[in-house]
């Protein structure tokens, strides 16, 4: 049996960031009996305009970087780069979660979505370009809203840019993107990251624990026909 975890999340997120290693954990524990679908979520749509907004009491966009580098001393795993929201600021995340969409729709052409390759960890093509990503504005302080980053980060993984450009231009991307925002309205999903299962029955919002997580996942996997939340 194989559950469907629907993943929402934000590239500008820093706890969808640091969460990666959770979901690394979650693909290797569990294998072939999960399937994820990544979807996006615009919280940062309007980057810099929302943190100014959101932040325009604490400090503007000087008092969100503290905040990002305050929180990210609590971890061992990620860096974060001095710049983030001073030097580097993202005017959409719109702009990467398009860019990925158009990975995203290649990669399922090729039938290649689901294949695991080593040398990415055990991630996918798409699953690795999220994270490069990610690691190229919180690690090394880079717009990943500009095409030329992105361009240059679907080369790395051996994309053809004249297809990504194709799928850009077509307007398949857009509309799966589309279609994230649909889901993301019918969940009522609150933000990010944000896991969806049992068909939206489970939801787990935030910086959740691993084991929160794989018990969820498990209490699916134990009782597949069971129509009411579970216990965990």
């Amino acid at each position: 049996m194989t559950i469907k975890i629907e993943y929402f999340s934000d590239v500008l997120c820093i706890w969808a960031y640091a969460g990666q290693i959770r979901m690394d954990e979650l693909k290797q524990t569990f294998a072939d009996e999960i399937e994820i679908e990544y979807r996006f979520v615009p919280i940062f749509g309007a980057g810099r305009q929302h943190v100014e907004n959101v932040w325009k009491d604490e400090g503007g966009l000087k008092g969100f970087n503290a905040h990002l580098q305050k929180v990210a001393e609590n971890w061992d795993h990620v860096e974060i780069s001095k710049a983030l929201w001073l030097d580097v600021t993202p005017q959409s995340s719109t702009a990467a979660h398009h860019y990925l969409k158009a990975i995203q729709l290649l990669e399922k052409k090729a039938d290649t979505c689901n294949t695991a390759l080593d040398e990415f960890n055990g991630r996918s093509r798409f699953e690795q370009a999220i994270w490069l990503f990610r690691d190229a504005f919180f690690r090394q302080g880079r717009d990943i809203s500009q095409r030329q980053v992105q361009d240059e980060i679907a080369g790395q993984l051996n994309f053809s840019l004249q297809s990504v450009s194709e799928v850009l231009d077509s307007g398949e991307a857009i509309a799966e993107l589309h279609k994230d925002d649909v889901a993301k309205q019918n969940y009522n999903v609150p933000g990010s990251p944000t896991l969806v299962l049992n068909e939206g029955r489970q939801m787990l919002y935030g910086n959740v624990g691993y084991r929160i997580i794989d018990a969820n996942v498990r209490e699916l996997l134990h009782n597949p026909e069971q129509g009411e939340a579970s216990w965990c």
